[in-house]
């Protein structure tokens, strides 16, 4: 791009990727809304949140009220979505909060934003890489006999994510979309075995009641099974965590047909979908024993087969077969979706030049960030190596599981919840200074106002309960510190650029598409 005076670009609001012929731009309408929710849907991966953070949210957090603090996250997440899907309209840019936050407060804090959003997706994708290998290792053993050392599993994710998404977009969305609709089928068949099953006596409404969501699990024991006082909170947050993934939305917009009205329907359809299905499944797992103690003493003493022993018993042992094999491609999809996600913000750096300028280039004939891509397959694999290596490999649970995908999980979930709270106030901020009248004061203001609220509380939630989610060792007990240095890097290297290099700095998150 060529650069003019600096005053000329402190004053320019943003930059039209769509009439520049210098910059690499990816695959234009590529994809359609069904397409962005494959994209983004996958993200959240169902299966996984069902399997992973259900168990772990009754039983050490607010027991029969799950279903209540889903339906919480719903209400809330959909709230936050009325000011983020006005700013979707109104601003298409493959850099998603990077951007928003850059046109509603500055570049600085946007340079913050960009350097964040990069790190909570990279370590996201690393994430799941542990959870497919903690799963992958079991059903190998349980079926082979075969201890494969989780360190392969989770490197044979990364590569293979790295593969297709260096293909055109359209692939990323078949593979991610045939994932998606086996593990919502499975799912569901859960969810219709039980209710048949049991039946619609077996469904205690109280459990829907957001009243008293904060009531945690009382101290027990059930047969040989201990059960401590939980922490409501820790219910709450678990419930929260599922949607993660919903957001990348934006970052699709300039491969999407018509990304101003596509979009932002993408953000409702898939708050309120997973909303409403998380909360069936949730409220049909809860309702799957014989009492709520036989419930709780699952959670705590078997939660790997919270789902899976109920499903061999109203559905039968071929539904469970399947549905162990799904988790595999459940947590293989999440992976890939947040690779995509990852790369397309360094792209999005890349050619703003606030990062090496290699990194926007996209390839010639599938139009997709490749060398971004590559990239963050690097920066992935890296995270997996340095855990295997202070950690070791021979403790799929302790290493895989508690390690690569439980800690990581925590620090790109505490990243984002404080870029979402960032996010609501930028959206505040520039919707009075570009487009006062333009939106009613519900999503230019107050359900902004409430999301910033809910998001900052959340993030509270985290670090008072850091020690209930496995956090106490020396990466875990770390991971505030880690999260706020990350931003206080991405700050740094904003205030820097307005120095050393003026023009590139005049270009944080102002390259949208305009078409």
């Amino acid at each position: 791009m060529t650069s003019p005076n600096t005053s000329t670009l402190e004053a320019t609001e943003s930059f039209d990727v769509s009439k520049d012929g210098s910059v690499d731009k990816l695959h234009a309408k590529a994809i359609g809304l069904i397409g962005v929710l494959f994209l983004t849907v996958t993200g959240a991966a169902p299966e996984s949140a069902m399997l992973g953070n259900v168990p772990f949210a009754a039983g050490f957090g607010n027991g029969i009220y799950v279903p209540a603090a889903f339906l919480l996250a719903t209400i809330v997440l959909t709230i936050f979505s009325v000011g983020y899907a006005a700013m979707a309209s109104k601003v298409s840019s493959v850099g998603g909060f990077y951007s928003f936050i850059s046109l509603g407060l500055g570049r600085d804090v946007g340079m913050a934003a960009g350097i964040a959003s990069l790190a909570s997706y990279s370590v996201f994708e690393a994430s799941l890489t542990g959870l497919f290998a903690f799963f992958g290792n079991s059903w190998l053993q349980s079926h082979f006999g075969i201890n494969v050392p989780w360190i392969y599993l989770a490197l044979f994710v990364v590569v293979l994510s790295s593969i297709l998404s260096y293909q055109d977009v359209q692939l990323s969305v078949k593979v991610l979309g045939a994932a998606l609709v086996f593990e919502v089928i499975m799912l569901t068949i859960f969810d219709v075995g039980v209710f048949l099953a049991k039946g619609p006596g077996a469904f205690n409404l109280e459990s829907l009641n957001v009243l008293h969501v904060m009531t945690p699990v009382v101290a027990q024991k059930v047969g040989t099974v201990d059960i401590a006082a939980g922490a409501a909170a820790v219910g709450v947050f678990m419930a929260f965590w599922s949607w993660v993934g919903f957001e990348m939305a934006p970052n699709y917009a300039e491969e999407s047909v018509n990304p101003k009205h596509i979009i932002p329907r993408s953000l409702y359809y898939s708050v309120i979908g997973l909303g409403i299905f998380y909360i069936i499944t949730s409220w049909c797992a809860i309702s799957a024993y014989p009492t709520e103690g036989d419930m709780l003493a699952k959670a705590v003493g078997d939660s790997g087969n919270f789902f899976l022993a109920p499903l061999t018993q109203f559905v039968g042992q071929w539904a469970t077969e399947a549905m162990a094999l799904l988790i595999l491609t459940s947590s293989f999809a999440c992976s890939m979706a947040f690779h995509n996600t990852a790369a397309r913000y360094m792209y999005s750096l890349g050619r703003e030049g606030v990062l090496p300028g290699v990194l926007g280039k996209t390839h010639p004939t599938h139009k997709s960030p490749h060398v971004a891509s590559v990239v963050q397959t690097l920066l992935a694999a890296l995270w997996i190596l340095l855990f295997a290596y202070f950690a070791g490999t021979n403790d799929p649970n302790a290493q895989a599981y508690l390690g690569v995908y439980t800690m990581l999980a925590v620090l790109g979930t505490m990243l984002l919840l404080i870029l979402q709270a960032v996010v609501s106030i930028a959206i505040i901020v520039y919707f009075r200074a570009n487009h006062p009248g333009e939106v009613n004061i519900f999503a230019g203001l107050i359900a902004p106002v409430i999301a910033f609220v809910s998001q900052v509380y959340l993030v509270y939630l985290l670090v008072q309960n850091l020690e209930t989610f496995g956090g106490t060792g020396s990466f875990g007990g770390r991971i505030p510190l880690i999260a706020f240095i990350i931003l206080g890097v991405g700050l740094v290297w904003g205030l820097a650029l307005r120095v050393i290099s003026p023009a590139a700095h005049a270009r944080i998150g102002r390259m949208v598409l305009n078409e």
